[in-house]
């Protein structure tokens, strides 16, 4: 594989999808202030089929142009929706092995903001696959170059595994997703209440931005909330819209007795 300054035989044709799809987008709600912090966008189908239809036609040969397909979809679609407007971020999904070089790889994403007028500094790339992290250098390497356009950097799913952690002990980031799966039932489980707890903390002390995805019921948003979470995603708050920004709702009052509540519906 050769790689030159301004991209590599991988994905200097990135521009052009390997097949068709496109993208739906769905809140990051920051709760205090009751305003949207990131739009996160979502693979679908070209007719909003599930991300699932999407993810089996991938293979090793296709998987560096979808990489870039994806970001070129995600900005473009957000600069048509005057995401940037509303003052939230645009957040994507990148898979680490899916970047050759750092230098040569950002290129695309670079050109596409640059082109459709979409600020780089509202742009966050969430770290995905975590678990599959080989090469702790190489990530570090791709975090640092981002960093340096003014990109934010987030981990998705900690507390999936060690390797989350020591993603997170070796790789500045600025942003991390909680597990969905300590999400699920959270206010029935103390310990993993406890855990939660402890993990907002600590983005505390690292200042770092703590986001709980996943969320469902008003009684899972009532126990994230006595941990300390203030940024929430999940259908509680609102689904995903196919290549529109949704709608979001949160309790008016915060959550009551037994999870009641009423609800405000915020865009």
């Amino acid at each position: 594989m050769i790689i030159g300054p301004q991209g590599c035989g991988a994905c200097k044709d990135g521009v052009h999808e390997p097949f068709p799809f496109s993208m739906a987008f769905q809140p990051i709600v920051q709760v205090d202030t009751r305003r949207v912090f990131a739009y996160e966008a979502l693979v679908r189908g070209p007719n909003d089929e599930p991300a699932s239809t999407i993810f089996g036609q991938l293979t090793d040969e296709n998987r560096y142009s979808f990489d870039q397909s994806c970001r070129v979809k995600a900005i473009t679609l957000a600069r048509r929706l005057n995401l940037a407007e509303t003052g939230a971020a645009l957040s994507i999904n990148f898979i680490p092995g899916a970047v050759y070089s750092p230098v040569a790889c950002i290129q695309l994403t670079l050109k596409t903001a640059q082109s459709v007028g979409f600020p780089l500094d509202r742009l966050i790339f969430e770290i995905t696959e975590v678990e599959k992290i080989a090469d702790r250098k190489h990530l570090l390497g791709i975090v640092n170059e981002y960093r340096r356009h003014g990109f934010r950097v987030a981990i998705d799913d900690l507390g999936a595994g060690y390797s989350g952690l020591n993603v997170l002990a070796d790789v500045p980031v600025e942003i991390v997703k909680l597990d969905m799966d300590l999400t699920r039932n959270l206010d029935r489980r103390p310990v993993a209440m406890a855990i939660v707890r402890s993990m907002v903390e600590l983005c505390r002390t690292l200042n770092i931005e703590f986001i709980a995805e996943g969320v469902e019921t008003i009684s899972e948003f009532a126990a994230l909330q006595d941990c300390g979470v203030n940024l929430i995603q999940g259908y509680f708050v609102a689904r995903p819209a196919f290549e529109a920004l949704p709608e979001f709702s949160l309790p008016e009052d915060g959550p009551g007795p037994m999870g009641a509540s009423h609800e405000q519906t915020v865009r």
